[in-house]
């Protein structure tokens, strides 16, 4: 019998790929006789450059960039794959909410600029393709930060320019381009979110960044003004675009000020880890993460994993810190099993601070269910 462990990192707890291992020796003791093999994911979220490093032949290019607030300074990197001249830039590593306290917060302030650093970077470095996972953001500020670092301007109603923050957005009447070009740029949206509206980057993802409901308002309101004067500029309409608000709208603004296309960054991850391949002849799969929520059946990195199972008609079981939803809506995508390593509160806070031996219980538990 074979299992595939395809686990996603449990922010803040593990890695990936420490996830994979922690399953893999829970497996492994519960006695059972069976081949594990391990596959670390990410859907365009924080540790996608990892997983894709692990999987192909690259290396990191580090340097420092303006972090997530415009007087902080980062030390970032991005992943570079000489082979086929492709740079892969995590957001995360410049503009992501772990590089922030709690108490500073704040989405109006925020700002993608040290992304634009980074791909600027890769430009620099001879990339002829240019892969962007957008997940775990602190900014809602439209892309333009990270536009401004490429060289765009924005300026307001009297001509004066404007400072690359969700804060401006409002403001902006007009855009000017740089006379620059880009290489094919691919953003890996770990969401399907809008730019605006009830499912859009501010309403959805601002309180998680520190918005308080005033904020959010602001925030959307800004975030309307913005896809209006790009449609009235460019012709382009980013409002309702899918995947738009991934990363507080940099996906949206991507499209806009990089000419990007948008994709499914668990599909794009899992094409290149040879995902498919490795299930081919597995009897079941496990994936996880850290929270498995109605968002999680929405081009998240478990929703990836589960499309592919299905069709492979391989028997899916899931392990995640906490499970907030119920097997009526997670069975249909084909996911038989869904364990969390905390059912209550107290639970939860001794299996963060104890996430791999938590995590390695629950996959021995899992075993006793399913090969019992």
């Amino acid at each position: 019998m074979k299992i595939v462990v395809a686990m996603d990192s449990f922010k803040g707890s593990l890695s990936a790929e420490e996830a994979c291992a922690a399953v893999a020796s829970g497996l492994r003791a519960s006695r059972k006789t069976f081949e594990v093999k391990s596959i670390p994911i990410a859907d365009g979220g924080e540790g996608t450059a990892a997983a894709m490093l692990a999987a192909r032949k690259g290396e990191w290019i580090p340097l420092s960039v303006t972090g997530p607030l415009p007087d902080m300074r980062v030390d970032a990197s991005f992943a570079w794959f000489p082979d086929d001249g492709i740079a892969l830039v995590e957001m995360a590593s410049a503009s992501g909410l772990t590089l922030l306290q709690e108490d500073e917060r704040n989405p109006l302030l925020t700002t993608t600029y040290g992304t634009g650093e980074l791909i600027a970077a890769a430009c620099d470095h001879g990339a002829r393709e240019i892969l962007l996972a957008v997940g775990g953001s602190a900014t809602v500020d439209g892309g333009i930060g990270a536009a401004a670092a490429l060289g765009w301007s924005f300026l307001d109603l009297y001509g004066n320019f404007l400072e690359p923050c969700a804060a401006m957005l409002q403001r902006i009447e007009t855009i000017f381009s740089p006379d620059t070009r880009l290489p094919p740029v691919k953003v890996l949206c770990d969401v399907r979110n809008p730019l605006t509206g009830p499912e859009g980057a501010a309403r959805v993802y601002g309180p998680q960044k520190g918005a308080d409901p005033a904020m959010v308002e602001q925030l959307e309101r800004g975030l309307e003004k913005l896809a209006a004067v790009a449609n009235c500029g460019f012709g382009i309409d980013i409002a309702d675009l899918p995947g738009g608000g991934a990363a507080g709208g940099l996906a949206a603004g991507a499209v806009v000020f990089m000419g990007a296309d948008l994709t499914v960054g668990i599909d794009t991850v899992l094409d290149t880890l040879g995902f498919d391949e490795a299930i081919a002849d597995a009897d079941w799969v496990i994936a996880g993460e850290g929270c498995f929520d109605s968002q999680s059946l929405y081009g998240k990195a478990v929703a990836g994993v589960a499309a592919r199972a299905r069709a492979a008609r391989v028997a899916l079981a899931v392990i995640a810190g906490s499970v907030q939803i119920d097997a009526e809506q997670y069975r249909p995508l084909g996911i038989r099993h869904a364990l969390a390593l905390a059912e209550s509160e107290e639970d939860r806070q001794y299996a963060i601070e104890n996430a791999a031996e938590s995590l390695e219980e629950s996959a021995r538990r899992l075993a006793q269910i399913i090969f019992c």
